[in-house]
């Protein structure tokens, strides 16, 4: 997986490498690199020597999660993802890919205390997309297929926005391979809870299990989709704020879902709306409530031998009742709902916070990049998948099948892998 990632450093390679940058472009003192268009921020400026470009290889390789180190006695900087690795040498035109030698048209070299390397190197070792963009005199790369987990949350809609057409490519209850090549998982929206703790499949939200769901995990098995059950519960109206202060209401409800769990691979946790107008004492009470819930329904999860998701809002979001520590060491994995920030498509800077925050207090490989297709473009959704391979995080959510345009489909077909 982190092969592709590294696939990505060819991209820069190309860049100067691969082809011979516009003379215009050679005048330029700043290169501009943009990977998965966000941006690389260099402390040293990429360089042109002899018509290829040269650039700091340490920040290029961090910004694909490359490990890389530096050898300062031989003055030798090395890159490996456990099956590929790379070594140069400062002012040694040859380098080596798994051992084997590479000539180099310009050596590495240091300046201003970064060793710089040239893009070419990484082209021929490695594949990925690469263009030189006249309209900012820099390079545009597009890192290559990542593996990663790829779940689609799946909801009724209707004649136009339905899940099972967007999928399957055909009307319900026909199938076809579709779009199910992109995606892995489904997070079938089917459930919710009242303040007592019954499951229900029909709630005031407008979630619920539609006549001939079984047809769905069906198609699911066949076209090889893992599938789990999402308990979605708002707090509008103070369900999951009752159902948390009792602990009667919290054991019929997790004792509830896991009757219905069986017929799925794990269980989505969807509580939406905790902390929005608490703080102090009364926030920890919240915090401390559904940290007990979910530690109460990830017992018997794990007892079942099925995974446990939990779908929270960002933490930059204006719903602090999320202990993200805390959640994630009892969860499975998490995926960060960083959305709905009131402009389209989704600021890259705030989306970029949240995963920053969530990756502070939980490991990367639990963390999922929630993403909404209704605010994003096919261009853009492009970029948040680029966050969630810069950040290393474990894979994507999409929110929601039926909204996805064939454009976007086409986007994820070329940058992700969806693991199975």
């Amino acid at each position: 997986m982190r092969r592709l990632l590294l696939l990505a450093l060819t991209v820069m390679i190309t860049v100067a490498g691969g082809f011979a940058l516009p003379a215009f472009a050679q005048d330029q003192q700043k290169i501009p690199v943009l990977i998965d268009e966000l941006p690389v921020a260099f402390d040293v400026q990429p360089v042109i020597q002899n018509g290829r470009t040269l650039v700091p290889f340490r920040v290029i390789a961090e910004a694909l999660n490359v490990k890389v180190t530096w050898d300062g006695t031989t003055q030798t900087i090395s890159a490996t993802d456990g099956k590929i690795s790379i070594r140069l040498q400062i002012g040694n035109k040859t380098a080596y890919r798994n051992e084997n030698p590479i000539t180099l048209d310009v050596p590495p070299q240091i300046l201003n205390g970064r060793t710089l390397i040239p893009l070419r190197f990484f082209s021929e070792a490695f594949g990925c997309q690469v263009a030189w963009d006249n309209s900012f005199n820099g390079v545009r790369i597009t890192s290559p297929p990542k593996e990663m987990a790829v779940i689609g949350f799946y909801a009724l809609g209707d004649s136009k926005t339905s899940s099972w057409t967007n999928l399957f490519g055909k009307p319900y209850p026909e199938t076809a391979k579709g779009n199910t090549d992109v995606i892995g998982e489904l997070a079938l929206g089917w459930y919710s809870l009242d303040k007592e703790g019954n499951l229900l499949t029909r709630s005031r939200t407008g979630w619920q299990r539609p006549d001939g769901w079984e047809k769905v995990l069906k198609a699911a098995n066949k076209y090889n989709l893992k599938t789990e059950m999402v308990v979605h519960v708002t707090d509008g109206d103070g369900t999951i704020s009752s159902l948390l202060k009792d602990e009667a209401s919290m054991t019929r409800a997790v004792n509830s879902i896991m009757e219905e769990a069986v017929l799925y691979q794990g269980v989505n946790l969807d509580f939406e709306g905790l902390g929005y107008r608490d703080d102090g004492e009364q926030l920890k009470a919240v915090k401390d409530g559904f940290n007990k819930f979910v530690r109460l329904l990830a017992e018997q999860v794990r007892t079942a031998n099925l995974t446990l998701t939990l779908t929270l809002h960002a933490p930059n979001s204006a719903y602090q009742g999320y202990d993200y520590k805390a959640l994630g060491e009892l969860a499975d994995r998490i995926i960060i709902m960083a959305y709905d920030y009131g402009s389209t498509p989704e600021p890259v800077t705030l989306v970029k916070q949240a995963v920053e925050t969530a990756k502070a207090l939980v490991p990367p490989e639990k963390l999922l990049l929630g993403i909404s297709a209704p605010t994003e473009t096919a261009e853009s959704i492009l970029t948040k998948v680029g966050i969630a391979k810069r950040y290393g995080l474990d894979g994507i959510a999409i929110w929601r099948l039926g909204l996805v345009t064939g454009e976007m489909w086409d986007a994820l077909r070329t940058n992700v892998i969806p693991r199975r």
